[in-house]
Formats: C-alpha cells, structure tokens, sequence
C-alpha cells in the first residue's frame, strides 16, 4: 500500500528542500548550556547556543541536577499510569500546590506538555454555545486546542484591542453563553507582549474569562518572575494560565494548567489529555520544585538576562540590523527570504554561533528570520562575539 504513496511524500520532501524550508536537525553532544558541543548536522565542536529557551541558564544546574538524582532514588524513573489511577504521588500534589502560589492562582494541575495543557482547556469548558475570541498569532497548540472545542471561533488581529472588542461583540450578539478570551503572554516568533491590562479591561466589559499561555515569561518577566500578569499587575484578573517546565523553569519537560478552583477540578475530570497520557515523571516533578525554590532569590539571573537583551538589542541595531522592537528576550533577526535566513544560519554556525533560520510554515511567507534567545547564561563577551559574528555573516552572504 505504501508504495502508492512513497512518490508523492517524496515530491513533498523536495519541495520543501527547494523552497528553502528544510529543518535539518542539529545533533549536540553535551548538557543545555550557554556553549553546546555540535556533533552532527553542521559545524563539528563547540559552539555558543543563541536558540534554546534556557532564558535563566538553569537547565545544567548543578543544584538541579543533584534535586533530579535525588529524586530518582527516592521516586523512581517513571509512573507507568496516569494520574487517576495509580499514578500520582506526593511529589506531585507538591508542585501542584507550589506552582499555584508561585502564580497566584487557586490550584494546578499538571500535563506531560504544555501543549497538552492547551489541548486539553477548551473542550472541557467550552461547549457549542460558547466563544473563545484568539488572538491571531497564538501558539500552535492553542490553535489546535480550539479546533478540538466546539466553540464558535472568532480571531482578533494581533494585539489589537479594537478588533478584539469587535469580537467579543460579536460573540455578545451571538447569544454566546461564555467567552473565553486566549492569548500568549509573549508571542514566541516576535518577543512582543500581551497588553494583558486591556484585555482584562474588555474581558469585563463584556463578561468573559481571560487565559494566558505564559510558557515564553514564567520564570524571568516581571518583578518575581510570575510572569506576564504580574508584569502588568492582573495576577488576579487573569482566571486560567498555561505554561511550561520546558522552558526557564530548568528546560526539561512537563506544563500545567494553573486556574481557578472550579476549572481545574472539571479538567481533572475531563480532560483527556491529562485522563489519557502517563503521569509527569516524578523526577522532572522533584527537580521543578528546586527550580521554585530557586526562583526565590533569581533576581541576580533575571537581571543578567536583561543586561544581556539590551546589549544584544542594541549593538544589532547599531550593526544596522532588522531587529523586531521590545524589551524581551525573544529578539528576531528579520531577514525575509526563507533560504537566505536558513543560509545565514549556517554561516553564523561556522562562525561558532548557533542559532536556526525560522521560515513558513512556523512564520508566515516572507517573513523568515533568525530567532536569537538570549540567556543568563551567557557573558557579556558571549554576547558581543554573537554580534560580531552575525557582521560577519552578512559580509559573507553580500560578497
């Protein structure tokens, strides 16, 4: 049967490649770090890493990985069940409850993924006589977590509040019995932030609940590093936030819905990503509570981490490249052509910097770009010799 098939999965492959739009996947042999060794798929040796979301540099931590091997001892490896049956423990009411407080919310639960999480919200409080208003440039996850509700759909163009408010009228008209209104806290393609505080200002107007993916902020925006609502002062405005353990809490995996009372205890009953998939493993649950405990006195490593996008920012702009304004440290080098930011990606790689070409479909056509992450992690020379090489980089693709 395959056979049929095989040609015309090839066509696309080739495709794919001559549009420039080929992802080949870089293999490292070493921990996450500020410096990676490259083994296979480019550059052999080691390199600066400006891709990973290790925004606070704790994904090698020395105390995190003592708390992991820890936990293994004392856990296990792996729970072989899902949550309702024989596959919670104490380790992770723990940081169920810890990441409730650490975000200002009621209570928690936790998902193998935060792509889970997001699959898993809407069509569990949603049903065909509701509406979730999303903003245009959510996540992937968000997108298919709404395609798996009945809802009525309605999409607001980027951060644009008049055109969300023309939604959530339209919804009102409608006769819609709920409103959700969904959006990233940070939009991971472009670094922007959510104007959360307006949003929650029309979320009342119009009688909706408001729900943020905050994966791209928990950890490192605002003041403690609760994220994008406490950056904006709406801790207590926003009713359900989504995030990851992949990303600035230590890199490894995991996500969670944290939310009001009532909500979390319907997804524990219904939703199907958390009823269906294997339990968190207990280690990466034991090693995320070091994280939180970490988190308590960062303020050094979120402060670093700023130092670093300013000076990252900066010096690009003075370099006179196309860099997409804001303060975070999601910074995208705009470059347009899809084969020449993936061309520029390697040329960045030879130079000792590794960094990857984002093209369609994970932006829209014409708008490829290299998206540099910055991290605690890395020097202030780190940072300068990434400059550095990117000028020289362009020298080479020009000549």
């Amino acid at each position: 049967m395959f056979d049929s098939v095989r040609d015309d999965i090839r066509a696309t492959l080739e495709e794919i490649r001559e549009a420039g739009l080929h992802k080949p996947e870089r293999v490292i042999g070493t921990p996450q770090s500020a410096t990676v060794a490259v083994t296979s798929g480019g550059r052999p040796g080691e390199v600066l890493n400006f891709c990973a979301n290790n925004y606070l540099g704790l994904a090698d931590n020395p105390e995190i990985v003592t708390a992991a091997h820890a936990a293994l001892d004392r856990w296990g490896y792996g729970m072989a069940s899902v949550r309702f049956i024989c596959g919670t423990q104490e380790v992770h009411k723990e940081l169920e409850a810890r990441l409730s407080s650490f975000l200002g919310q009621e209570d928690t639960i936790l998902y193998s993924s935060c792509f889970d999480a997001n699959g898993g919200v809407f069509e569990t409080i949603l049903g065909a006589e509701d509406a979730v208003i999303s903003d245009a440039l959510n996540h992937a996850s968000i997108i298919d977590g709404i395609r798996l509700s009945k809802a009525r759909r309605f999409r607001y163009a980027n951060r644009d509040m008049a055109d969300l408010e023309q939604q959530l009228k339209e919804a009102t008209e409608g006769g819609a019995r709920r409103k959700l209104i969904v959006t990233d806290g940070v939009f991971s393609m472009d670094g922007y932030v959510a104007p959360l505080a307006d949003i929650c200002d029309l979320a009342e107007r119009y009688d909706a609940m408001v729900m943020v993916d905050d994966s791209h902020a928990v950890g490192f925006v605002g003041p403690g590093g609760r994220g994008t609502p406490e950056l904006h002062g709406v801790m207590d405005r926003v009713d359900i936030i989504t995030g990851t353990l992949g990303k600035a809490l230590g890199g490894a995996s995991g996500g969670y819905v944290a939310a009001r009372a009532e909500i979390v205890a319907l997804l524990r009953q219904r939703s199907r990503p958390y009823l269906f998939s294997n339990t968190l493993a207990p280690v990466i649950a034991a090693a995320s509570l070091k994280v939180l405990d970490l988190l308590e006195s960062a303020g050094d490593l979120r402060d670093r981490l700023n130092a670093n996008t300013a000076l990252f920012r900066s010096r690009m702009t003075e370099e006179g490249f196309d860099i997409l304004p804001g303060d975070h440290a999601i910074a995208p080098v705009m470059i347009g052509d899809a084969a020449v930011a993936g061309r520029m990606a390697e040329l960045l790689l030879e130079r000792g910097v590794y960094v990857i070409g984002f093209s369609y479909p994970v932006v829209p056509q014409g708008q490829a770009r290299i998206r540099v992450q910055l991290s605690a992690a890395h020097s202030t020379e780190d940072v300068n010799r990434a400059v550095d090489a990117f000028v020289e980089a362009r020298a080479a693709l020009e000549g």
